[in-house]
């Protein structure tokens, strides 16, 4: 099945470390949802003020109040295909410091499939201040009559709708829980989100959705935090709000996994959630014995060697420690060593099914060692490999051997590289620019990070072997005029050509 976009984000927007000054401060995300009956796509937007750095200004004699101008801008390449600017007014206070409160703003609007780029800007009127911008990619994909799912979303509270107003939602009125950070004194998860098209998958048959979390360094799904979830009939839209409790999860990051499943149990479609959470003085005890070692998968694997080699394919995956450990591993002549290092490893992962996690694993590392072995290089320890195992099958490859890309220098001081757009007036034609070959994989969405991530790959030396270049993902390499680089230093420095356009759009 092919795989869906979701988009969730939330960014701190603008914080002060002067006591003595204001700055607009807030937090900022927005969700992609669906609606079946007419094929429409819609964004829902979330901004949530803290009101006390907000400039309060006096409305009358007792009234004071804070006045955001918001602004909202779509464009798909340089046209603007969504634009709303209103003014958004915090509650009235008795005066300019009684200002100990957020308060709130959620907006929708439709967009169709496509990949945009969002501009949100924010101008406290009160304050002289210079509005702020933030700018992303916005990704919104729908199939027609595909089985989909929306981002999930966690809320602070749910509650029945008496008059229709912006949180309501399937006959609730559902208030967003903005931030990504869950502290101690929050016991449970509230999640929500919504499936389409199951009616035509399953046919009126019953589905389960399953949640559970999982360590986000390791991808171990924890014991005691699971919830399932069950409708007797797959609708159209099957919208899902639940609880799960987390008063006993510790201190750390962490995925929540929410899978929609057919009643053989199969695993239709699959939505994840990042967090934060803090819970000092909970911990967790995730020892094994050497009984369950003896008699786990790991019991069949007898080749040292064979081991060794799969042990080492786990660093594109394993955390520096256990990076740390497994180079110890891997020189111990234990067998019993190196088998409960890779139980270990793959229990913490998930201790439901460690044999079934290692099995996902192993077909990934077969694909990478029959594609992207290279002379004296394991497939798993090359780039493409190591991204490869990472992140999974990219969901767009774009494979360049001999690209060119014809030129113009707009103007008299601006310098822009336009392929196959020749203006008129001042510009200039420059003749052609000649890439070395290059792959370019898009992940329309990543653990941990935003949609629309890119890695560009490049055959340096034209070997067959290629390097990451560069990549727009969390964490990732980033390289500084690196398409010059792959330009062959045809293109003049701080010149964006037809790649790195590219680049951006992700395809």
């Amino acid at each position: 099945m092919k795989k869906l976009i979701t988009i969730l984000l939330t960014a701190l927007l603008a914080s002060s470390a002067l006591a003595a000054e204001k700055h607009l401060s807030a937090l900022f995300g927005y969700s992609v949802f669906y609606i079946p009956a007419n094929n429409q796509p819609y964004v829902e937007t979330y901004l949530d003020f803290r009101a006390w750095t907000l400039e309060f200004a006096k409305i009358d004699n007792d009234l004071y109040r804070a006045t955001v101008e918001v602004a909202i801008v779509v464009r798909s390449g340089d046209s603007i295909v969504y634009l709303k600017k209103r003014d958004l007014m915090s509650p009235t206070t008795s005066s300019d410091t009684a200002t100990n409160f957020t308060f709130m703003d959620l907006h929708r609007f439709s967009l169709p499939n496509g990949i945009y780029d969002l501009q949100l800007i924010l101008h406290d009127k009160a304050s002289g201040d210079q509005p702020f911008v933030y700018n992303d990619k916005l990704v919104v994909f729908f199939e027609k009559s595909k089985p989909a799912m929306s981002n999930i979303q966690l809320m602070s509270s749910a509650t029945p709708t008496v008059e229709e107003n912006m949180l309501s939602r399937n006959g609730y009125d559902m208030v967003p829980y903005f931030d990504d950070y869950v502290p101690a004194k929050v016991t449970q998860l509230h999640p929500y989100f919504e499936i389409y098209n199951l009616d035509k998958e399953l046919a009126g048959q019953a589905l389960t959705v399953n949640l559970h979390i999982e360590q986000l360094e390791t991808h171990r799904r924890l014991p005691g935090f699971s919830h399932s979830v069950s409708r007797a009939k797959a609708g159209a839209n099957t919208p899902i709000y639940t609880t799960l409790d987390i008063a006993k999860l510790p201190s750390g990051n962490y995925i929540l996994v929410a899978e929609v499943c057919d009643p053989q149990g199969q695993v239709l479609l699959k939505r994840e959630l990042t967090f934060m959470r803090s819970n000092p003085g909970v911990e967790f005890d995730d020892q094994v014995t050497e009984e369950e070692v003896a008699v786990s998968f790991v019991a069949l694997l007898k080749d040292k060697e064979q081991l060794n080699f799969y042990i080492d394919a786990l660093y594109p995956i394993a955390s520096s420690q256990e990076i740390a450990i497994s180079k110890e591993v891997m020189q111990d002549t234990s067998l019993a060593a190196k088998q409960t290092f890779f139980y270990y490893f793959w229990h913490r992962r998930n201790f439901i099914d460690p044999a079934g996690e290692w099995a996902n694993y192993r077909r990934r590392l077969d694909y990478v060692t029959e594609h992207f072995t290279y002379p004296k290089t394991p497939g798993y320890r090359t780039d493409f490999g190591r991204v490869y195992l990472q992140y999974g099958p990219p969901d767009f490859i774009r494979d360049e051997k001999n690209f060119m890309a014809p030129f113009i220098r707009k103007g008299n001081y601006q310098k822009e590289l336009t392929p196959l757009n020749y203006s008129a007036g001042d510009d200039k034609s420059q003749g052609t620019i000649h890439y070395l070959p290059y792959q370019l994989w898009r992940y329309n969405q990543l653990p941990n990070d935003y949609s629309n991530r890119v890695f560009l790959f490049w055959d340096e030396f034209r070997s067959g072997y290629y390097k990451l270049l560069n990549s727009s993902a969390r964490g990732e390499v980033r390289t500084a005029g690196w398409e010059r680089d792959l330009s062959q230093k045809q293109l003049e420095e701080d010149v964006m050509g037809e790649v790195g356009e590219q680049f951006e759009r992700g395809f």
